[in-house]
């Protein structure tokens, strides 16, 4: 019996509909490597702050953005993310790196960058990856596309509750105008805007468990992977 081609998956959305949690829980069901694209962009959003880099100053962004250097290190806890060699996982979580990563990401020259980046780590195929453009730019080709949604106040819910677990003082009106924030500039920009692909199945997952929206996965994944 010859061994199960490895496909890839792209998992695309809005902002806190789960896209990380459940390409996560799907890569390590299917043994296949898991990439965080939001948390490129978050990581260099990052090295922007501390190194005071103008978004608006394109020279500035062509110098710095070959300086940048992200990697995902495997621990007991999942994907840790580092920029530089610098463990900066929980760093990039936070409110202050939030409200401006949209910002960065809608840059094109850091686009490009990240976007190459990302194929280069799919050539071998065997992966999922989440983001926003991942089934519309990064891999037009992917074998299996979601598109994940949900309510706008489950939304507002799920990001509270993660960054108040955190430790995060934070209000709910405070995330709803971030959220909106993501959302306009994501869906407005330029290069990439967020938007289904064509071919990607929608999955609300409003008044789902993370086990029953990982369950719906694997079975379009397996069915994906038996007919290659």
């Amino acid at each position: 019996m010859s061994p199960a081609k490895k496909i890839i998956i792209a998992i695309d959305g809005y902002a806190s509909t789960g896209k990380s949690t459940l390409a996560k829980s799907l890569a390590g069901k299917l043994g296949y490597g898991y990439i965080d694209t939001g948390a490129m962009y978050r990581a260099t959003t990052l090295f922007f702050q501390r190194h005071k880099v103008d978004f608006d100053d394109l020279a500035a962004i062509q110098k710095s953005i070959y300086s940048i250097k992200i990697q995902f290190r495997p621990s007991e806890f999942g994907n840790r993310t580092f920029l530089n060699g610098e463990d900066v996982e929980e760093e990039i979580r936070t409110m202050k790196v939030s409200e401006k990563v949209s910002e960065v990401a809608a840059i094109p020259l850091v686009r490009r960058s990240m976007v190459a980046q990302q194929q280069e780590m799919g050539t071998e195929r065997g992966i999922v990856m989440d983001g926003r453009d991942i089934g519309t730019v990064v891999f037009r080709d992917a074998e299996l596309k979601l598109f994940l949604t949900a309510n706008p106040m489950v939304r507002l819910k799920r990001r509270f509750d993660e960054l108040t677990a955190k430790g995060h003082q934070i209000n709910e009106e405070e995330v709803k105008h971030n959220l909106e924030h993501r959302d306009h500039i994501d869906s407005t920009r330029d290069d990439s805007p967020l938007r289904k692909a064509e071919d990607a199945i929608e999955l609300d997952n409003s008044e789902l468990t993370p086990e029953e929206q990982l369950e719906i996965a694997l079975r379009y994944a397996k069915q994906r992977i038996g007919s290659n």
